[in-house]
């Protein structure tokens, strides 16, 4: 008998017990904490920009060559695409449940690679861009200026810089986007009438910012294998991409041999602005910069919040004068509320079962291994959740919850058999644990598969509804399992140690005395009233069968009920 081993050896029990718990303890604190289990599909976002073109073009010239390569990826779901008049292109990829991410962008970005040469070449100066997206927004943080001395543009920017980056580089964050952002950029607006009389057209001002405004590379003077003798090497650099209005305003669009020019400045008004005016954003009233913070899969969101309120409160003494920050949209708030509400259940339910089992066992040493046998079974859970990948959510804790009430129970089976034997027979705890582990062994064992049997087939389930149900069934199942591993090691062990003959006692107690009276009224009158169904199963069967053939004969006989009269406020029976 395997049990009798640790009933000789306590100490190994303990050992078993003590590495659950402590496993259990260290993956508590390494275990990501969310609301719920991740059942979203992985998606893969692909953007691209075609300045000047309207939604159709884009839609024909962008969005059409890239979907046509994407559709057919390993374990794509579907694919959805937008197209606006302001030239952007979005298209989404929902891949399968249980994918792995980065397997999906690689995948995608191989097959936008294979679209590049459809694309039109503006687009591809502009890059398309491939990455990962995650469907779950943590947080919102509002970049503001309460009294209203910045305006947006200069806050976006503010926020890209000195903000964006900073929480993208914390662990868990998937991406930080700035919702509506505002970037700085060299505004042209062409003077139609001017640019008529000088016969001048649009494409002769972009040939000619294409031609003066790039970046080049000057050379070095004296440098190999130049035939000349000096003795030192000078590298040029000459002015690059212009960076001002007033450089833009120097461009030369048209010359002639007389030495005649037409600069941009006599064409265009030239001014530092925004990249783009389709959006703005606003917080309490104020301009605002509003950043997205979006977290990985299966990451820790409570800790992700945490860590970036903390950089941002070490990043606001950096920030200009008349410059805050508010989270204005947070779920981990709920989360913590949601987690909190159900850590205060387990722990009412633990008692629970505590104060339960010390009134029906009524000895404080009996109470104490069942006691112990729950905490590691439950922080054991935590172990097992860890090496599968599970998480913290409202799901895996109403699973612990429902399993406080089984875990306990072969524990009690044990206990309440060795207590019987030491009060009954006069056995000697170490004696009366060996016979009792020989007496309820089996029934332990077969008690845990028969609840294996009710758990384990809803682990099985497709789909979403089978991501959710998997975790529930999976904890209880791996909650009970322990519990009976605990049930054949240290529960005996403890028995054999802590019970000691003669220590119930309890029952003097008056609250024991009046508990004991009701429920022995309870029994005898449970057992009279099963001892009469058992020795009448035949009469009252017909009974029932007599009712429901007679209810329903009045159904038929009556089937248009009873219909109320309004004058004499009486019932009458319509009877056909």
């Amino acid at each position: 008998m395997i049990s009798g081993f640790f009933i000789d050896r306590p100490r190994f029990a303990f050992v078993i017990a003590l590495v659950m718990t402590l496993a259990g303890v260290v993956a508590l604190f390494t275990l990501p904490v969310t609301q719920y289990p991740n059942v979203t599909p992985g998606q893969v976002s692909v953007t691209a920009a075609y300045p000047g073109a309207d939604a159709q073009t884009v839609q024909e010239t962008v969005i059409q060559p890239i979907e046509a390569q994407i559709n057919g990826v390993k374990r794509l779901l579907y694919v959805t695409s937008t197209a606006t008049d302001t030239g952007t292109a979005s298209i989404n990829a929902v891949f399968d449940i249980g994918t792995d991410g980065d397997s999906n962008t690689v995948n995608t970005q191989n097959r936008v690679n294979w679209a590049n040469a459809q694309l039109p070449e503006e687009v591809r100066r502009q890059s398309v861009t491939v990455k990962e997206q995650s469907p779950s927004m943590l947080m919102v943080i509002a970049v503001y200026s309460p009294g209203g001395s910045y305006d947006s543009l200069f806050l976006s920017n503010l926020a890209t810089i000195n903000i964006k980056d900073e929480l993208a580089r914390i662990n868990g964050v998937g991406s930080v986007d700035l919702l509506g952002g505002l970037t700085y950029a060299i505004r042209i607006w062409l003077d139609p009438d001017r640019m008529a009389s000088l016969n001048i057209t649009v494409d002769e001002v972009s040939s000619a910012l294409q031609a003066q405004n790039v970046q080049v590379s000057a050379g070095a003077l004296g440098d190999a294998p130049g035939a000349s003798e000096g003795k030192f090497r000078y590298s040029l650099q000459t002015q690059g991409r212009l960076s001002s209005p007033e450089q833009f305003g120097q461009i030369i669009v048209r010359s002639t041999d007389k030495g005649e020019q037409v600069k941009l400045k006599d064409i265009a008004r030239i001014e530092l602005g925004s990249e783009s005016y389709n959006s703005s954003s606003l917080y309490d009233g104020k301009p605002a910069a509003l950043l997205a913070v979006y977290q990985l899969a299966n990451s820790n969101g409570i800790d992700i919040a945490r860590k970036c309120k903390e950089k941002l409160n070490e990043l606001k003494p950096t920030f200009p004068q008349g410059v805050d920050y508010a989270i204005s949209y947070d779920t981990t708030l709920f989360i913590e509320a949601s987690i909190d509400e159900v850590k205060e259940t387990l722990i009412e339910a633990v008692i629970c079962v505590i104060l339960i089992t010390w009134l029906f066992l009524q000895n404080w040493r009996a109470t104490l291994v069942p006691t112990i046998a729950i905490p590691v079974s439950l922080v054991g859970t935590f172990a097992v959740m860890s090496v599968i990948g599970y998480s913290i959510n409202l799901i895996t804790l109403f699973g612990l919850i429902l399993a406080i009430g089984v875990v306990v129970d072969d524990a009690i089976v044990v206990t309440e058999n060795v207590t019987r034997l030491i009060e009954q027979e006069g056995l000697s705890p170490r004696d009366a644990a060996w016979k009792s582990m020989e007496e309820v062994t089996g029934p332990v064992i077969a008690t845990t598969a028969v609840l294996l049997a009710m758990f384990v087939p809803i682990c099985f389930l497709p789909g979403i509804t089978g991501v959710i149900f998997r975790q529930f069934g999976v904890t209880i199942s791996v909650a009970v399992s322990l519990s009976t591993v605990n049930a054949l090691t240290l529960s005996p062990a403890l028995c054999a140690m802590i019970l000691r003959k003669g220590a119930t006692g309890g029952s003097n107690f008056f609250l024991f005395r009046w508990f004991n009276v009701a429920f022995d009224w309870c029994t005898v009158r449970y057992g009279k009233v099963a001892n009469f169904f058992i020795n009448h199963l035949l009469a009252v069967i017909i009974s029932i069968g007599l009712l429901v053939f007679g209810c329903w004969r009045l159904y038929d006989i009556l089937p248009t009920g009873f219909i109320p009269d309004e004058d004499q406020g009486a019932l009458f029976i319509n009877v056909q």
